[in-house]
């Protein structure tokens, strides 16, 4: 349990082939920043790139210098592979197609 001058967060990456969670205890005040670079998940994932990946909050976009509180969850979005619209367009095709 965290005290009054401490927050507890988790930091939320999903890769591919793999999905990390990691549970961090803060001082109060941290950034969605600070506490991403905490996690180590930027050394564990070479991939990720804060300057041009989104982040956010419960699936709310966020700012890296917005501060958290504690029990939130950062979350890492990485690019799409593809366009889920665009996806959903082909199936619907093909299934004409039949």
């Amino acid at each position: 349990m965290a005290s009054a001058d401490e927050i507890v967060v988790e930091v939320a990456y999903a890769a591919s082939q793999r999905q990390v969670v990691k549970t961090l205890t803060l001082a109060a005040g941290s950034s969605v920043e600070q506490a991403i670079r905490a996690s180590g998940l930027l050394d564990e994932f070479a991939e990720i790139d804060l300057t041009q990946q989104h982040v956010g909050v419960f699936g709310e976009l966020v700012r890296l210098d917005e501060c958290l509180h504690s029990g939130e969850r950062v979350e890492i979005y990485r690019a799409l592979i593809a366009d889920p619209k665009e996806i959903r367009r082909r199936r619907a095709q093909t299934k004409k197609r039949r």
